[in-house]
């Protein structure tokens, strides 16, 4: 990636973004720019958000982007809200750069995420309950040495990032290697069906936890962080499009991780879109719409 060069924080982007607020109202149009990071999950997810937001009237355009990106994005204007931001852990090194700029609302529960290194349930528990185990010679005899990730802007990567270093895994011969969603599952697949021993970089939620049993490894030094919260983050300035009781709407959006998983395994595995998904749980759930919609009556 090119060098770019430092921007502070300056009246152009705020101007512009000022400017795209008071356009939007005064035209009677209510756009909202919601940014998506561009994993099937964040997708599934932002589709359920996007129709709550096209309930309540508001024309909804959705840009998908990678973590670090969207964040940039958030902290110049050029995107409204974030769906969704993993806090305090995955994604709050990120946050801290919009809040530095210009002060966000975390809204809603879309899920309780956390990043993991697993196993698949044929891998005995007996010989690998932790990453630890992973440095026996045994265990290092039959276990796959390639640990396949996703992007370097994940929180799962830096996390791996440190493992495979205060474990001291690569000085054993593992190898962490970055990738997109599509080769980290691809990997997993393969281990799986030729039920080969490996290790899967992941999170909760996730399809592959619909299909099929991940076991977490413990992690004695604590280098995968904790549970985050995954919220709709928003400039706290866009929220002035929105009434009170919108804003509420938007805050009372529960979902889970099984529920994510199940969204994302239809999105996925299902032949079905991200908005289709979204479209048929919502379908399935109609005292879960109204009861987010409550506020509106």
């Amino acid at each position: 990636m090119g060098k770019t060069t430092p921007r502070r924080p300056g009246k152009k982007v705020s101007v512009t973004h000022q400017d795209f607020t008071r356009a939007n109202i005064a035209s009677g149009s209510r756009v909202v720019r919601l940014g998506v990071t561009d994993l099937s999950f964040h997708r599934a997810t932002a589709a359920v958000v996007a129709q709550v937001m096209q309930h309540m009237g508001l024309t909804v355009e959705r840009q998908y982007a990678l973590h670090e990106d969207n964040f940039k994005r958030l902290r110049e204007g050029t995107i409204d809200m974030l769906a969704s931001a993993w806090i305090p852990f995955s994604h709050g090194i990120y946050k801290q750069t919009v809040d530095a700029v210009t002060p966000t609302r975390e809204l809603g529960l879309h899920y309780q995420p956390y990043a993991l290194w697993g196993v698949p349930d044929y891998v005995s528990e007996h010989a690998v309950a932790s990453i630890e185990d992973l440095l026996k010679p045994e265990v290092r005899a039959r276990m796959n040495p390639l640990i396949q990730g996703i992007g370097p802007g994940a929180g799962i990567t830096r996390f791996s990032l440190k493992i495979m270093d205060e474990y001291g895994l690569s000085r054993a011969g593992y190898q962490f290697r970055t990738g997109t969603q599509d080769d980290c599952i691809d990997a997993f697949e393969a281990l799986y069906r030729q039920q080969h021993w490996g290790v899967v970089p992941l999170w909760h939620p996730q399809f592959l936890h619909h299909r099929y049993r991940i076991r977490d490894l413990k992690d004695p030094k604590g280098l995968l962080g904790s549970i985050d919260r995954a919220v709709l983050l928003a400039r706290e300035d866009r929220l002035a499009l929105l009434t009170a009781a919108e804003i509420q709407v938007l805050d009372n959006i529960r979902l889970s991780n099984a529920i994510v998983a199940e969204l994302d395994d239809a999105f996925n595995r299902g032949e079905q879109s991200a908005d289709e998904a979204a479209s048929d749980w919502l379908a399935r759930h109609p005292q879960t719409l109204r009861a987010w919609l409550a506020p509106l009556a």
